[in-house]
């Protein structure tokens, strides 16, 4: 399950620079098959180190409505201040969150790999063409995906498309508008595509099939990226973009898909069977249904924040769900479906993801993705926690399954649906209706579909039906976007995947976003406010500190992180967020 390490030293002086200060490579490298392929599996490798994955867990978790810091006010540390200095949102320059170095690092693994691999062909008549354009669409799509969750947690960010071998080579860089590295992601993707591997062509129990990657992982991290950037611009082409995307996902899993013994009717989707799916996806792990997820041999950041902070005496993680998953229907709902949970009983996400739900509390420890439970688990009593060893959470990182692809296309089907109405006839505004209902249910039953699986049983009447839109504040193409969006937290909560559902949320609902402007630098007061909507779905989860949040995420430029304190310092050309005050404040070296 795990990419094999490279052997060749890969050194930094600075860890908190923007690129590697050395990286030693010995004089009769780059001459053989196997030296491209220990630097592509290095980095991969490099996408699985503590220190990225403790990121992608509190960047795409933590600050939303689903994730909550651990109660114990005792613990010391690190990680316990800077957790809760994002939980209140008054981050500091300095938080271990706030870097980017290993982002960086693996990034510039990708472009030595771009830059050497070509002459490999001339040194290794065993590495062919055909190698070469593999390594090469891999290291398009991992470098992409790097710069894709820097734009989306930092914003403005430097692009840097060119190898740094060594500490001499002179490096000055500076950030530019989160427009040009999307389009430099969406290049690159496309190009990727080209010569992508098939995950068709590996057997299905055969790692590299959602390991590496495939055309399958780069269309749906393109169908990402144009969602981002639709709802950032508001852009119908990058819409459908992302539905085609999605499509060609789809129909892919579909192709692919064998029926089981155990099926009795054809699946409209190869989605795992509901009592077998926890076990599919998160125990056995790269299930069917996957798409791309990182082989991490041993994760212990997801064993620090999602089970245990210290050892198996710790009593929990740092991170825990919040009071969203109570049994007390009041409390879980905002601006979604009325007087309903987060979960029925007869969905068996609802057992899934914490432990011993209440009404009234406001925490709960997480079993997702860290039970290994793979009982067909049918009662709150069968909720009890399976013992995992402190040291062997071997727990991959997922970043796409296809129910996530599903929601996706969901989601940009709605923003397609026009509802402009002014000026109609009677006739013409009938006829429009008629429009609008079959483009809202058309997103529906993809929302149903992922739903549907889910429940012990399909005969207890707990799916989502289109009558439920009837039923919620919200109606119409408004209501059918927070269906889709409760539907994405029922389905991917602790995935990393809630922040930046609720940043397109936003960024759709709010005008003058200037994405083709760098706000570092800017004036804070000049830049658009956010999306009450929004801060009420995102504070719901801390109802204690909920009004002060709100206070404070004021405006887009709360919404990420501030430009790592080291690189300030090192680089003259990079500015500061202006939410976390002037790059001038710091001394320059």
């Amino acid at each position: 399950m795990c990419v094999a390490c490279a052997t060749f030293t890969v050194t930094s002086c600075l860890d908190t620079v923007i690129l590697p200060d050395n990286i030693t490579v010995g004089e009769d490298f780059w001459q053989r098959k196997s030296d491209v392929a220990l630097m592509v599996n290095e980095a991969y490798n490099g996408m699985t180190v503590e220190n990225v994955m403790e990121r992608l867990i509190v960047w795409g978790d933590f600050r939303t409505d689903e994730v909550a810091a651990m109660a114990d006010g005792s613990l010391e540390g690190t990680i316990p201040e800077a957790l809760k200095e994002l939980e209140q949102a008054s981050t500091q320059v300095t938080n271990r969150y706030a870097t980017w170095s290993d982002f960086y690092s693996v990034i510039n693994k990708c472009n030595i790999v771009l830059e050497k691999a070509a002459s490999v062909m001339d040194a290794d008549p065993n590495y062919t063409e055909g190698d070469y354009l593999t390594d090469r669409s891999q290291m398009l799509a991992l470098r992409a995906l790097c710069y894709f969750y820097l734009v989306r947690n930092f914003r403005d960010v430097p692009y840097v498309g060119e190898a740094y071998m060594s500490s001499s080579k002179e490096r000055s860089f500076e950030q530019v508008a989160p427009t040009v590295v999307l389009q430099h992601c969406i290049d690159d993707l496309e190009e990727a595509a080209k010569n992508a591997i098939q995950a068709r062509g590996y057997a299905s129990t055969d790692w590299r099939r959602v390991g590496w990657f495939t055309k399958d992982a780069i269309n749906a991290l393109l169908a990402d990226v144009y969602l981002w950037r639709a709802s950032v611009l508001h852009s119908n082409a990058d819409y459908q973009k992302a539905i085609d995307c999605c499509d060609q996902v789809i129909d892919s899993k579909k192709s692919m898909h064998v029926k089981g013994r155990t099926e009795t009717v054809e699946k409209e989707y190869p989605l795992a069977d509901a009592r077998k799916s926890y076990e599919d996806i998160f125990v056995t792990q790269n299930a069917e249904e996957s798409i791309f997820e990182l082989q991490v041999p041993k994760n212990p950041a997801m064993c620090k924040y999602l089970y245990k902070y210290g050892s198996n005496t710790s009593s929990e993680g740092y991170l825990k769900g919040s009071i969203i998953f109570t049994l007390d229907a009041a409390t879980t709902n905002i601006t979604g479906a009325v007087g309903e949970k987060v979960y029925p009983a007869n969905d068996i996400r609802y057992y899934w993801t914490v432990f011993t739900p209440v009404s009234g509390a406001e925490s709960f420890n997480i079993r997702k993705l860290i039970s290994n439970n793979s009982r067909e688990v049918l009662t709150t009593e069968a909720r009890g926690f399976v013992s995992r060893d402190y040291a062997d959470i071997d727990q991959n990182y997922i970043i796409y399954r296809l129910s996530d692809v599903m929601l996706m296309k969901a989601e940009a089907m709605v923003q397609l649906v026009d509802t402009a109405m002014a000026g109609l006839s009677d006739e013409d505004r009938a006829a429009k209706q008629a429009q609008v209902d079959l483009g809202l249910r058309q997103a529906f039953n993809l929302v149903q579909a992922v739903n549907t699986r889910a429940l012990l049983d399909a005969n207890l009447g707990d799916s989502i039906k289109w009558s439920n839109l009837t039923t919620m504040k919200r109606t119409g193409k408004d209501g059918m976007e927070l269906l889709v969006m409760e539907e994405r937290l029922r389905e991917l909560c602790f995935e990393g995947k809630r922040w930046y559902d609720l940043l397109r949320f936003n960024y759709r609902h709010i005008d003058d976003a200037r994405y083709d402007q760098l706000i570092c630098g800017a004036d804070l007061e000049s830049l658009p406010a956010n999306f009450d909507d929004m801060l009420a779905i995102m504070t719901r989860g801390r109802t204690k500190m909920a009004n002060g949040l709100k206070a404070k995420v004021r405006n887009e430029a709360y919404l990420y992180l501030p430009i790592p304190n080291s690189d300030l310092i090192l680089s003259p050309l990079m500015k500061q967020n202006p939410a976390y005050g002037s790059s001038n404040q710091f001394e320059r070296q």
